[in-house]
């Protein structure tokens, strides 16, 4: 009915460019079975990023689950940098050449999200930030979306099926469809209030017929101390200066004693205008910046053939590991047959962390698959350090 792919076709390899299938089938025909190491890792970032968030490691353990090959990975979530091999496969070149497609696909687009889900993050700091963007994407891809958005900081997501996925309440407010219905903004409020359980947050839509700040007082007129924010979804057409019209809306709710009101913002946002707007904002909602984020541009190079370093022009030969150090923030790639613990001494006088880690073993899942909120929290506390700017 919808056009995607199902999971058989994705795990059975139909989703794969048909040079990778023509490959597969010149080197079984004439007998070549070779055994190689191919790395995944992004020589740059986009948008002048200078880092990353590496997700969609749980889907690529379960499409490489059953292959006669193995993975190492960085845990999902890992903040990684230019350069760094992020994914390693060991195994016969066939046994997961027709993957190559899916393994990037799964990666590439989901790290991307995570990443901008992090900057944003970064910029609100400790505001609420949800995300809004499933309607720019196609529905098959809005669980993906903002599970990947959520484990790069966001704490909500509006999609009751992402939200399902994640464990977690899904998370709106109103449309102006209601008080366009309803034809009264103050009484789709009241509408509101009298319907939805207690668990969810009173947050009023204040910008569908009037100027916000009069619809932002009728709506604390309307509920009272039960009012808990207005949120602001004004149009480009009709905006102005965010800015100016948030501090008019935090006067006049003020003066008439609601000053525990939240003023939440959505429409068109990035992490460059919630910094501009965090002054006076406590929340925003994210969407396009988010679920449309810049996919990186991971790519999947062999590295190594029967035991010997050997690549194409322009790459780096030879399997790698990745060492950073928590002390310091050191990061060091290296070549993999140098390592043989999993900490390293770092010229700081700490141990630097391997991160290049097994996650499938001869088709054997290795690793634990961490649900998504310690990826999330994972992710947050490599963003506290400090070290990870904007």
């Amino acid at each position: 009915m919808f056009h995607i792919a199902t999971d058989e076709e994705i795990r059975s390899g139909r989703i794969a460019d048909v040079y990778f299938q023509r490959a597969v089938e010149v080197l079984r025909r004439k007998g070549i079975r070779k055994r190689v190491v191919a790395e995944v890792r992004a020589t740059s970032l986009p948008s002048g990023w200078g880092w990353g968030v590496l997700a969609g490691v749980e889907e690529l353990a379960r499409l490489v689950e059953g292959l006669k090959a193995s993975v190492f990975s960085m845990p999902e979530g890992t903040v990684f940098t230019p350069g760094e091999p992020v994914v390693s496969i060991e195994g016969e070149y066939t046994e997961f050449a027709v993957h190559e497609t899916a393994i990037l696909g799964l990666l590439c687009q989901a790290s991307g999200v995570a990443t901008r889900a992090a900057r944003c993050r970064i910029a609100a700091g400790q505001r609420t930030l949800i995300s809004f963007g499933a309607r720019r994407m196609h529905p098959a891809l809005s669980p993906m979306i903002e599970r990947a958005a959520y484990l790069g900081g966001c704490e909500g997501v509006a999609v009751i099926k992402s939200a399902e996925l994640i464990g977690i309440e899904p998370s709106g407010t109103m449309p102006h469809a209601l008080v366009l219905v309803v034809g009264s903004a103050v009484e789709a409020f009241k509408m509101f209030h009298e319907v939805m359980p207690r668990g969810v947050p009173r947050i009023c839509l204040v910008d569908t017929l009037c100027d916000e700040k009069f619809e932002a007082i009728a709506a604390a007129e309307a509920l009272g101390d039960d009012l808990d924010a207005v949120r602001l979804d004004t149009p480009s057409s009709r905006r102005g200066d965010m800015l100016a019209i948030l501090r008019e809306v935090r006067w006049e709710l003020d003066l008439r004693g609601h000053q525990r009101v939240k003023l939440f913002v959505s429409g068109s946002l990035d992490e460059q205008s919630i910094l501009a707007l965090n002054p006076l904002a406590d929340g925003y909602g994210v969407g396009t910046a988010i679920s449309n984020a810049p996919t990186i541009n991971f790519a999947l190079d062999i590295v190594e053939v029967e035991g010997k370093p050997f690549t194409k022009r322009g790459k780096p030969s030879g399997r790698k590991t990745v060492a950073v150090c928590p002390a310091c923030g050191r990061r060091r790639v290296l070549p993999a047959a140098a390592v043989t613990t999993s900490t390293l001494p770092c010229d700081c006088g700490g141990r630097a962390d391997v991160i290049l880690r097994p996650l499938t073993r001869d088709g054997r899942i290795a690793a634990e698959l961490p649900p998504p909120k310690a990826i999330r929290q994972r992710v947050l506390d490599q963003l506290a350090t400090g070290r990870w700017a904007l």
